[in-house]
């Protein structure tokens, strides 16, 4: 079964026990999350897309790590003026391993 999931701006393809690295998420590490922001379920040969969401889908994960990228620097400058400024930045993010994949679809028929 696989998925395509929302979350912090960003959409991820997804299967059973993938680990993803997502945006910053609240919890520590062996909290469940949940992924209600489920776009498409692909399940064998069925296909559910969402509009803009699946109904009742939902996935599953655990929080593996939280932690920092590695530093890039942000280097501004502007020629003939002597006006330059260096900065570093380290972003956040959390692993997420997925358990599962939940495909609650109800038909309207």
């Amino acid at each position: 079964m696989e998925a395509i999931i929302k979350t912090g701006g960003h959409q991820y393809r997804i299967k059973d026990g993938d680990v993803i690295k997502v945006q910053k998420l609240e919890g520590s590490v062996g909290d469940t999350v949940k992924f209600d922001q489920v776009l498409l379920i692909k399940d064998g040969e069925s296909v559910k897309v969402g509009t803009p969401t699946v109904d009742g889908a939902v996935v599953e994960g655990k929080i593996v790590e939280q932690g920092r990228e590695k530093k890039i620097i942000v280097f501004f400058y502007r020629n003939k003026t002597r006006n330059r400024k260096k900065n570093g930045h380290r972003q956040p993010f959390t692993k997420v391993k997925i358990e599962r994949i939940v495909s609650e679809v109800k038909d309207n028929g």
